[in-house]
């Protein structure tokens, strides 16, 4: 019997070929104590299901008004700045079997709980299958023959992800990932781990959210256990080097590690 590919295995086997980009690997631990306390707050003050995830959202974004580089698309080799700091989040629908994205606009100005709102609302249209826009990608990559879809990929991703137009009759939109994709691994109950850059995203920056382990550490000279969260990053080089990556992640470290602040709290709230 012949096994039918699930759409994004078909995005898979059309969008990948033999590695030769130049990416960069990197790996930054968070105590997640605090961002745990400020999860619960938030929760009660704002009825908001927030999440790390959100929390993550907000300290990239803040970050990437600050290291510039990456909120660009490279076209004729000249860096081109985007307007706004738009990040995509993954979305498993159908059980795991397919992925989409949400995408958050002007993430940088949106408070912690109203990441979370505008995520939750788009995630309850997706998976009602209300989406027009998902059921026309769908609907178009699952007719498409395998041989056709990797130019098919490649010129929508070209046209959208560095161009900027819109395929409204496709369900495409310009810059559709934003500068930075995020996908949560946690509730696989995975540690570690790295995620490919997609091609056809034309995005220079995906990290990956694993789950919150209690470790043992050394804090203030003394040994201790406290939840730990490691956040892994896949960097496309062409937009960063080893020094600014280093600044990036010293950046999220501390705006994660003092959480309060992405909303703008002088000090802990609790």
């Amino acid at each position: 019997m012949k096994h039918k590919i699930s759409t994004r295995r078909k995005f898979a086997i059309a969008s990948w070929q033999t590695p030769k980009e130049g990416n960069m690997y990197g790996k930054q631990t968070i105590n997640a104590t605090n961002m745990i306390k400020y999860i619960k707050h938030l929760r009660n003050i704002t009825k908001e299901k927030v999440t790390v995830t959100h929390l993550i959202g907000k300290a990239i974004g803040l970050t990437l008004e600050n290291i510039k580089t990456f909120n660009n698309r490279i076209l004729f080799n000249k860096y081109i700045p985007h307007k706004t700091i738009d990040i995509s989040f993954l979305v498993a629908l159908n059980h795991g079997q397919d992925l989409t994205k949400i995408k958050i606009c002007n993430i940088n100005n949106k408070k912690c709980n109203e990441i979370a709102q505008e995520l939750q609302d788009f995630s309850k249209v997706l998976r009602e299958k209300k989406s027009i826009s998902l059921k026309k990608n769908k609907r178009f990559l699952q007719n498409l023959p395998n041989w056709l879809l990797k130019p098919i990929i490649w010129i929508c991703g070209y046209f959208t992800g560095i161009l900027g137009f819109n395929f409204k009759e496709l369900g495409l939109e310009s810059f559709p990932f934003g500068s930075c994709i995020i996908t949560s691994v946690g509730m696989l109950d995975i540690y570690e781990g790295y995620a490919p850059l997609m091609p056809f995203a034309r995005v220079p920056l995906l990290i990956v959210i694993t789950k919150i382990k209690d470790e043992v550490i050394v804090l203030n000279g003394k040994i201790k256990i406290e939840p730990q969260l490691k956040l892994m990053a896949t960097i496309d080089h062409r937009f960063i080097d080893g020094q600014e990556s280093s600044s990036l992640s010293t950046k999220i470290k501390k705006q994660l590690e003092k959480p309060w602040k992405l909303d703008n709290y002088s000090k802990c709230p609790w």
